[in-house]
């Protein structure tokens, strides 16, 4: 168990020997650069985060034995995808590719878990909100609100201040 930054507890398994085992997923991952990039020259942005992302992915129920460990107390296994493993990142930005396809780079840009909406006139920025809503209701997907910033003309995405 270790203490999360919220003062919340939280389970860490060590994934070293299963990660070493794992073939590793050479699916890209965009390049920040050009995420940045596109942000520019539209009015107003919205920024998303997916509250605790990979834990949004269900596990292959034929995967989640290979997820199991012990305690003193009984074995678990995951259903979630767990923090930690080799390939969440590749697994997790496919299926952000696959769901938002019809809206990367149009009024979505998305690294991994973490989401800018944006649209070039600010009278506009309303549709692309409610378009990107919309695919994450369809989807089940839950945002951190505390990591959200809706209708604004500056913020950080992925480390960068963009306007």
């Amino acid at each position: 168990m270790v203490k999360k930054a919220n003062g919340k507890w939280g389970i860490c398994i060590d994934f070293t020997d299963l990660n070493k085992a794992c073939q590793k997923d050479s699916f890209p991952l965009p390049r920040i650069d050009h995420l940045i990039d596109a942000t520019a020259g539209h009015e107003l942005l919205s920024f998303m985060d997916a509250f605790s992302g990979y834990n949004q992915i269900r596990m292959d129920p034929d995967d989640q034995e290979r997820m199991a460990f012990i305690t003193d107390r009984d074995l678990y296994c995951y259903k979630v995808m767990p923090f930690g493993l080799k390939n969440a990142d590749a697994t997790y930005q496919r299926l952000v590719n696959e769901v938002f396809k019809e809206q990367l780079g149009r009024n979505v840009e998305a690294y991994v878990d973490d989401m800018l909406v944006k649209r070039k006139k600010a009278e506009h920025h309303l549709l692309g909100l409610c378009e990107v809503f919309n695919t994450l209701r369809e989807y089940k997907t839950r945002l951190n609100p505390i990591k959200c910033a809706f209708g604004v003309v500056s913020g950080k995405f992925m480390g960068f201040m963009v306007t």
